[in-house]
């Protein structure tokens, strides 16, 4: 079973995918940098800020699949500066509480977003 999951109240994907793909009993959940429902950079040159606008954008897109951060059994981390991690941690532990997600964290030169510090991809198992 291969379901596509758009949420429109989190903006058009600025390229050829959707905002995550249920495969099974598993959710893939694109890419998201922090931005608002137009596109615009949210939290400007702030990572926190940046990265609650991140995982804001993620809990949409999982309970739209019936999901919650929960489920997540793996995120991928992708950060302009590696030395932010110890400020997107806090926001991290908040977000998942008591879950612990299989997790890496990359450093990169740039993202599509001009302003975006970091983009977080997900992967959720589906709850039964």
């Amino acid at each position: 079973m291969r379901e596509e999951i758009r949420v429109p109240e989190v903006g058009e994907p600025i390229s050829h995918y959707t905002d995550a793909v249920r495969a099974g009993d598993l959710l893939f959940v694109s890419g998201v940098v922090p931005v608002d429902p137009a596109g615009k950079l949210v939290g400007g040159d702030d990572v926190v800020a940046q990265t609650r606008q991140v995982f804001a954008i993620i809990e949409e897109i999982l309970a739209a699949a019936g999901a919650s951060f929960a489920d997540v059994v793996k995120v991928t981390v992708y950060l302009l500066d590696i030395d932010d991690r110890s400020r997107i941690n806090p926001v991290r532990q908040e977000v998942f509480g008591d879950a612990r997600p299989a997790s890496t964290l990359i450093e990169v030169s740039r993202l599509a977003v001009p302003g975006a510090k970091l983009e977080i991809e997900a992967i959720a198992q589906l709850p039964l």
